[in-house]
């Protein structure tokens, strides 16, 4: 499966601001929208392994849809998945497998972004979003976690990090978006007609596939969930800001980046070049044939880079 959180992570993240109008949260448009979600989201979570636990943990923002995965190794910290924008914990299923044999992963639905977590507060900053995430992070029963992020969880991942690193062991960012360089002019045009639920299906299809390298997205169930929170939700989040790279040098967390060569959601060589100046001690991998779904392409790589990272 090449469509994941990633092939979308960015998909409406420059121009759908300027298309909303005033509201405190992020909401369904109609009951039929989110019913609609809802089946899709189902649809595409029975790829998933059967969870250990299903957990709604209380934030000060609202609750936030956990699940956490028995592994087959007995670390003591776990994983914690942050999938991309405008999707939600089923872009992991091609990851899962080998994940699991790494440890205890632990997956969420971002808050304010479709899925089954329940924004009740206005985010407006991005210390909110590192707030709930830490806040999420310490109801949990570990002590510290390898915090992984993919896309515009990636950017979320190190505001976790820089604003409440006590509990992040270490920090994985998968193609990250506004991390190490800005989404390109051209892919923020593209974006416009994903940005608007009432044009037609096509077009916000067309941009997935776009993001993706090119891939098919008919009757895939992580697409068709994707294009239905696109269509049925209306996000109330602030506009990401690219990371200044004093900020990325204050990370003192072992670092993994994984960047994909054929991303439309970043300049991949000046993101290399950025984390590998930013980051000294971090350790910088680049896909040269990866697209922005890079997870979804390359699932067995991932897991092995990742588990050289966490167990050298």
């Amino acid at each position: 499966m090449r469509i994941t959180a990633g092939a979308v992570a960015g998909a409406v993240v420059a121009v759908a601001f300027a298309l909303r109008a005033p509201s405190p949260v992020g909401h369904w448009n109609s009951a039929e929208g989110r019913a609609d979600f809802l089946a899709a989201y189902d649809r595409a979570m029975a790829a998933m392994p059967r969870p250990a636990a299903t957990l709604d943990v209380p934030t000060d923002f609202g609750f936030v849809r956990v699940y956490r995965y028995a592994g087959a190794a007995g670390r003591a910290e776990p994983l914690v998945l942050l999938p991309g924008r405008a999707s939600a914990s089923p872009v992991w299923a091609d990851n899962m497998p080998s994940l699991l044999r790494i440890g205890d992963v632990y997956t969420l639905d971002l808050l304010g972004e479709p899925g089954r977590s329940v924004q009740d507060a206005p985010i407006t900053s991005a210390a909110d979003q590192a707030a709930w995430l830490d806040q999420v992070l310490e109801r949990l029963p570990e002590h510290a976690f390898h915090v992984v992020g993919l896309s515009i969880g990636g950017w979320a991942a190190v505001h976790l990090a820089l604003r409440a690193p006590r509990r992040v062991a270490t920090l994985t960012l998968i193609d990250p978006v506004y991390t190490f360089s800005d989404i390109p002019f051209a892919t923020a045009l593209r974006a416009i007609p994903a940005a608007v639920p009432w044009l037609p299906k096509s077009w916000r299809d067309s941009f997935t596939s776009y993001t993706a390298g090119g891939a098919a997205v008919t009757d895939v169930p992580v697409a068709a969930m994707i294009e239905s929170g696109m269509r049925n939700h209306t996000r109330r989040l602030p506009q990401p800001a690219l990371l200044p790279e004093k900020d990325l040098r204050r990370l003192t967390m072992p670092v993994l980046a994984i960047l994909a060569g054929d991303s439309v959601m970043h300049d991949p060589a000046t993101s290399r070049t950025v984390a590998e100046r930013a980051l000294p001690h971090a350790t910088v991998k680049l896909y040269p044939h990866a697209s922005h779904a890079l997870n979804g392409e390359h699932p067995a790589e991932l897991a092995t880079d990742l588990t050289t990272f966490l167990i050298p």
